[in-house]
C-alpha cells in the first residue's frame, strides 16, 4: 500500500506537469486550429531562457522563471507571425500548416543545440528540500509542480471569463467563422493565444529545469504528451485537456506496479488507443 500511495503521488505530480502542457497546447489549437507541434521546442527554449537568466546573468530563480515565461511567449508569437500566418493569409489547407509545424520543430530543436550545446543545463544552487508525510516522500519542486496547475488554471479561467479579450478567445474557440463575422479581430486573438499558450508551457519547463535540467531534445516528449492529453480529454475542451493530462500521469505512474520501467513510455499510446476506441471525441469532446 505504501508503494501504491507513493506511485499515486508521483502520478499526480507528473499529471500536473502534463496537464499544464496540454492546457497550453489545447488553448493554441482550439483557438487557431493550428497543430502546433513546434510547441515542444518552444517549451525547451523557455527552459533555456530561464537557465540563461539564472546561470549567465545571475538572476534569482523567481526572476529567471519570469524570464523563461517571457521567452516562451515571445518565441510562440514569432512562430505564429513568421511561419503560420503567411500560410493562413494564402488560405493554405491545414496539412500544410502541419508540415510547417514539423519543419519549425526541427529548426528550433537544432538551433537550440547549435547555440547552447547538447549537454544538460542545470541552474546553480537549485532549491532542495524533502518532505515526509507518512509513507509519502516528496520534494519541494514536486510540490511546486502540484501547486502550479491550480494557480495557472485559475488565472487562465479568470482571464477567459472576466475580460473582453478572454471572452473573444472563447468565442473563437467555439466558432472561428462566427467570431470573424461578428467583428472579433481574429489575428489579434490568434497572437494572444500563442502568447498565453506558450507562456503556460514555460511554467512546467522552468520547473523541469530545476528538477532534472534542460536539454535540446526535451521538447519531443512534452509536445507528445500534450497532444495525447488533448486528444484524450477532448479536442476543444480546456477542462478535458487538464483531465487528460492528470489521467496520463496517474496511469503512467501506477502502471509501474505491473509494467517494467522501460515500457512506461508506451502507456500513453495505450490510454490514447482505449479512449479513441470507446470515446472517439475524447472524454469531454462535444458533438
Amino acid at each position: 500500500m505504501d508503494l501504491l500511495a507513493q506511485l499515486i503521488a508521483n502520478g499526480l505530480v507528473n499529471g500536473s506537469h502534463y496537464a499544464l502542457l496540454a492546457l497550453g497546447f489545447g488553448l493554441i489549437f482550439g483557438t487557431t486550429r493550428v497543430t502546433h507541434f513546434a510547441f515542444g521546442p518552444v517549451y525547451a527554449v523557455s527552459a533555456y531562457g530561464c537557465w540563461f537568466a539564472a546561470d549567465t546573468l545571475g538572476a534569482p530563480l523567481w526572476l529567471a522563471g519570469v524570464a523563461g515565461v517571457l521567452t516562451g511567449a515571445l518565441v510562440g508569437v514569432l512562430s505564429y507571425l513568421l511561419v503560420y500566418r503567411p500560410f493562413e493569409r494564402k488560405g493554405s489547407p491545414s496539412f500544410v500548416l502541419l508540415i510547417a509545424s514539423l519543419g519549425l520543430f526541427i529548426v528550433l530543436e537544432n538551433a537550440i543545440g547549435v547555440v547552447f550545446g547538447t549537454d544538460t543545463k542545470v541552474v546553480p544552487s537549485p532549491p532542495s528540500g524533502i518532505f515526509l508525510w507518512g509513507p509519502l516522500v516528496v520534494t519541494g519542486v514536486q510540490l511546486a509542480q502540484l501547486a502550479a496547475l491550480p494557480i495557472v488554471g485559475l488565472a487562465l479561467w479568470l482571464y477567459l471569463t472576466r475580460t473582453r479579450m478572454g471572452k473573444a478567445v472563447l468565442a473563437m474557440t467555439d466558432n472561428p467563422e462566427m467570431a470573424r463575422v461578428i467583428g472579433i479581430d481574429t489575428l489579434r486573438v490568434s497572437i494572444l493565444a500563442f502568447a498565453i499558450g506558450s507562456a503556460i508551457a514555460a511554467v512546467p519547463a522552468g520547473l523541469i529545469l530545476v528538477k532534472d535540467g534542460a536539454t535540446a531534445h526535451m521538447g519531443f516528449l512534452a509536445v507528445f504528451m500534450a497532444f495525447v492529453a488533448v486528444v484524450v480529454g477532448g479536442v476543444g475542451s480546456l477542462r478535458g485537456a487538464v483531465i487528460g493530462g492528470l489521467v496520463l500521469g496517474l496511469v503512467e505512474s501506477t502502471g509501474m506496479v505491473r509494467i517494467p520501467t522501460e515500457w512506461q513510455s508506451s502507456v500513453a499510446f495505450v490510454v490514447l488507443f482505449v479512449v479513441l476506441l470507446f470515446r472517439p471525441r475524447g472524454l469531454f469532446g462535444g458533438r
